[in-house]
């Protein structure tokens, strides 16, 4: 199958969208699907409002127009709501052809931190972005029951992967020697340094042992002047980043407002359990269909999230971490998707019938 996948976030930006899509052409590869990423490197770009090393691409609409009147794509995907995805929303409008969207970052929440945009203006906004498409996928149960209550519809129930192979299982926290010798137990927060991830409210934490920061942001700057003890990592080559994972005793998820979070899903994979707020993300990472909780704990009090998550057994942490998966994630999307127009049958490929093009480049940072 011929796939347009069109979207505002990729390489080299360093974020969880990019992880999911790099990893999803991957999979689709394997499937033997043809597809054509149209991404913001194909334009002329700036950078986005209050986000560095965010890219946006300006006035696309021309360009789009063209690379998707070449590739006559079979079926069409918008991963996310900006200005790519307003191009890509508009050329299939037009032509009245059927796509496919989906919903991976509350960013009526960011608007709201960083802005003071009433969220109800943000989903109204996002609402009327995702009306025509004939399948949003999300990738939680809570988010699509929060979406569902806020008037969207075609709602379909996505999830996300994790390599196991990279971050391999560690019985017991293991030495990082860039990070030098740290007291124990060292907690870790892996992700951009955002208004969305509520950063503050585990650096703000009363804890023992030493608190490790792997990634950059708008926030960067000013939250390493008010905790100048926190052990500051920058972005990490992906495969330093297992090793981070690995060295350290617990792994805390402060954010409220994540879709997923598959920073947690790596941490687990290398052994680290979770400490998190009971929310969306942890809620589908962590819990499972009977109530319980496992590879980590959810508590409404973060401190005490993370005391109780360092008596997890590393290896349940492990065992959580492979109950998710790459190749499911990209089954779920590739049932999901819709021929552009009727008379198109979507079908599976067999693997390894066609080439892929992709132009994907292995990921090397972190989330």
């Amino acid at each position: 199958m011929k796939i347009a996948l069109i979207t505002d976030a990729w390489q080299p930006q360093v974020n969880g969208v990019v992880t999911t899509l790099v990893e999803l052409v991957r999979e689709l590869e394997q499937l033997g699907h043809l597809v054509e990423v149209i991404h913001p490197g194909l334009f002329r770009t700036r950078p986005c409002p209050g986000y560095a090393g965010i890219d946006l691409a300006v006035a696309p609409k021309r360009l789009l127009t063209e690379k998707l009147d070449a590739f006559q794509p079979e079926a069409v995907h918008v991963a996310t709501e900006g200005p790519l995805g307003w191009a890509a929303r508009g050329y299939c409008i037009k032509r009245g052809l059927s796509f496919t969207t989906a919903f991976h970052t509350k960013f009526p929440e960011i608007l709201n931190a960083a802005l003071k945009v009433p969220l109800s203006w943000g989903y109204a906004l996002f609402r009327h972005f995702h009306k025509p498409s004939s399948g949003v996928m999300v990738p939680t149960n809570g988010v699509l029951r929060m979406l569902e209550q806020r008037g969207f519809r075609n709602l379909r129930s996505w999830t996300h992967g994790v390599d196991t192979a990279l971050f391999t299982f560690q019985p017991q926290p293991r030495l990082y020697p860039p990070m030098g010798t740290l007291a124990r137990p060292v907690s870790l927060f892996v992700g951009r340094v955002s208004y969305e991830k509520n950063i503050d409210a585990f650096l703000k934490l009363d804890i023992p042992g030493t608190k490790v920061v792997c990634g950059v942001g708008p926030l960067e700057a000013s939250l390493k002047e008010r905790y100048p003890q926190v052990r500051w990592m920058g972005v990490m080559p992906r495969d330093e980043l297992a090793k981070v994972y690995a060295a350290a005793d617990v792994f805390v998820f402060p954010s409220r407002s994540e879709t997923f979070g598959l920073v947690m899903l790596e941490a687990m994979a290398a052994g680290t359990p979770v400490a998190a707020y009971p929310v969306d993300g942890p809620l589908e990472v962590l819990g499972k269909q009977d109530g319980s909780c496992h590879g980590g704990v959810m508590d409404a009090d973060l401190q005490q999230a993370c005391y109780s998550a360092l008596a997890v057994p590393r290896h349940e942490a492990r065992l959580r971490a492979l109950d998710f998966s790459w190749g499911h994630a990209a089954q779920l999307f590739e049932s999901y998707l819709v021929a552009v127009k009727k008379d198109i049958a979507c079908k599976s490929p067999n693997a390894g019938a066609v080439s892929v093009k992709s132009t994907v480049t292995p990921l090397s940072s972190n989330q």
